[in-house]
């Protein structure tokens, strides 16, 4: 891969992709981080694909202004927790305190974004563990073990060994979503499909999921604008 910058106001970076299975030029816009991809066959010289770009530099434009501005962890700014947005303030104790309307970090502002990233995770894995617990006993079927990451095209996945893996940045979500990830990944543990038979799964676990599934489609992308 290489990259491309569009001149103007302000320039813009772009990723240069080879794709030996791609059949025509393509011009993609992550929602997940604001990163535009060009993708082009391999014959394709880069002079074509410069002009398409080109072609294309007002819809890229058009929708990177329309996107939210992505969220750094600085005195101030407001971060979801549980679904539930907080305003991140200095605080004195010795460890993160979270409360109704703020999270007090302690330290430094220049430790804030990886104290604050290491207290979520820890949520995180508490949160999800007890999730993935549950539902797994009601299925009667054990797991490997819990990983995390900061997935960016996935929230969770369960492996044919039995090991779920799940994205930390669903602490940030309402609790029915995280809930929603955790039976889902669970239910694979029974049905290492997307069949009917699964879903089925996923419903005596959890209930009726659409709600949350929808959620996670319309407003996923935002939990990846903040920047730790």
């Amino acid at each position: 891969m290489g990259q491309i910058t569009l001149p103007g106001n302000p320039p813009i970076a772009v990723v240069l992709r080879r794709s030996s299975r791609a059949r025509r030029m393509s011009l993609r816009l992550s929602a997940l981080d604001g990163r535009a991809t060009l993708t082009l066959p391999r014959h394709v010289p880069e002079t074509e694909g410069r002009a398409f770009l080109s072609e294309k530099e007002a819809w890229l434009r058009r929708h990177l202004s329309a996107r939210p501005d992505d969220v750094a962890i600085a005195p101030g700014a407001l971060l979801p927790v549980d679904g539930i947005a907080r305003r991140i303030v200095p605080g004195s104790a010795r460890r993160v305190v979270l409360s109704d309307a703020e999270i007090a970090v302690p330290g430094g502002e220049a430790q804030w974004p990886a104290r604050l990233q290491g207290w979520l995770k820890a949520r995180a894995r508490d949160r999800l563990v007890d999730a993935s617990d549950r539902y797994a006993t009601a299925l009667g079927r054990p797991y490997a073990r819990i990983t995390l990451r900061d997935t960016r095209s996935r929230w969770g996945s369960c492996s044919t060994q039995g090991a779920l893996m799940y994205s930390w940045r669903l602490v940030l979500a309402p609790p029915r979503v995280l809930d929603y990830v955790a039976a889902h990944e669970v239910a694979h543990l029974a049905e290492m499909n997307h069949s009917p038979a699964f879903w089925d799964v996923v419903t005596a676990l959890y209930g009726d999921w659409s709600e949350p599934r929808d959620w996670l489609r319309r407003e996923g992308g935002s939990l990846h604008r903040y920047r730790f």
